[in-house]
């Protein structure tokens, strides 16, 4: 048998003892990835999915960057790692990863991780809507996967309480001048900057202008920090800082209402719509009375994926009235992996070069 006769018959790797082994299934949801964490991790503590958020953080960062970071991921990549539920209701627990650390809330793989629920027999789905109930550290959220035919048609979810805590803000940015800007927050907070009202920033929300928006978008996330001291949630200290910053423009297709690119983390540039930034967005927009009870507004990314948000429900949040938020979009499977990590290998924890 010559060499590539061995080539064609011997592609499993040897088993190596001193290899840690994690598989993963990786999707996209309008194009923003995610890659679902399913067997190898070391087992977390913890009664709560925040509890076992900060247990990560502690332990087992060092696994976050080698499946976030180059060589196995990017410095746009986004991950998740599936928990047991907070309690005897939910379906299951979810914490989020990407270059920066750990958020609060991502809309995108929670479409993503419905769709697998399904297409993976995790559940047992019928036609029309199937339930999940999901615990992110946010708190819960219930995700509708619609199946029609037999076939994933798309997924709507419910999002946490979603509120306003200021509009039109003004922020001095150096290099910029003044800009305006909304507080609110949809599971993270989120600055957003309607270009409409800062035509002098001058920005064009396209793939042109993608190293452009990182930095003028990290620039306003650090000036707001500066100047705000209420980023607050009103019960969760671990979900009171600043996501990212959201630019808001008009549409470049009919029929879609706006376009939305969201810089968040560490100047990662969300290639969906932003699931947590359109459910912040119904809250502004209901605020402004722009918006009514069962209203839909499609609002598109960066590279034109959309979604559909509207309001299903008004509540009081603490200090502030929120809304539920309902937003869909779609998703899909782009394969599998099982990563191997080498102890012996110096670069086994990942790097980032933009």
């Amino acid at each position: 048998m010559n060499v590539y006769q061995n080539i064609r018959h011997k592609t499993t790797l040897p088993n190596r003892n001193d290899y840690l082994s994690i598989r993963t299934i990786d999707l996209h949801t309008g194009g923003e990835p995610l890659r679902v964490i399913v067997d190898g991790f070391p087992e977390l503590k913890g009664d709560s999915v925040l509890a076992r958020r900060s247990f990560v953080k502690e332990h087992y960062d060092h696994l976050r960057t080698a499946l976030m970071f180059e060589p196995r991921g990017h410095a746009d990549m986004y991950g998740c790692l599936l928990t047991p539920p907070n309690d005897t209701d939910g379906d299951f627990g979810v914490i989020f990863m990407h270059n920066e650390g750990y958020s609060t809330m991502c809309g995108h793989a929670i479409i993503a991780i419905s769709t697998l629920a399904v297409e993976m027999n995790w559940i047992d789905a019928k036609e029309g809507d199937n339930l999940l109930k999901i615990d992110a550290p946010c708190g819960r959220i219930t995700a509708f996967t619609r199946v029609e035919n037999g076939k994933i048609k798309g997924v709507r979810f419910h999002c946490v309480p979603s509120f306003v805590v200021e509009l039109d803000r003004s922020v001095e940015v150096p290099g910029i001048e003044t800009l305006v800007y909304d507080l609110a927050y949809g599971g993270a907070f989120y600055a957003y900057i309607d270009l409409g009202k800062n035509d002098h920033l001058k920005l064009d929300l396209t793939p042109s202008s993608y190293r452009q928006l990182i930095q003028i978008g990290m620039d306003i996330k650090q000036a707001v920090n500066v100047s705000s001291s209420d980023i607050l949630h009103p019960f969760e200290d671990d979900l009171s800082f600043l996501y990212g910053t959201i630019f808001i423009g008009g549409s470049l297709h009919p029929g879609i209402d706006s376009r939305n690119v969201c810089i968040f983390a560490e100047g990662e540039v969300d290639r969906c719509p932003t699931g947590s930034g359109v459910s912040g967005r119904m809250a502004i927009h209901h605020a402004r009375e722009e918006l009514k009870m069962g209203e839909s507004m499609y609002i598109e990314s960066i590279i034109d994926s959309v979604f559909r948000g509207s309001v299903v429900e008004t509540v009081d949040f603490g200090p502030y009235q929120a809304v539920i938020p309902e937003v869909e979009g779609t998703a899909h499977i782009t394969g599998q992996h099982t990563f191997l990590i080498d102890p012996d290998d110096p670069l086994r924890e990942g790097f980032i070069l933009r």
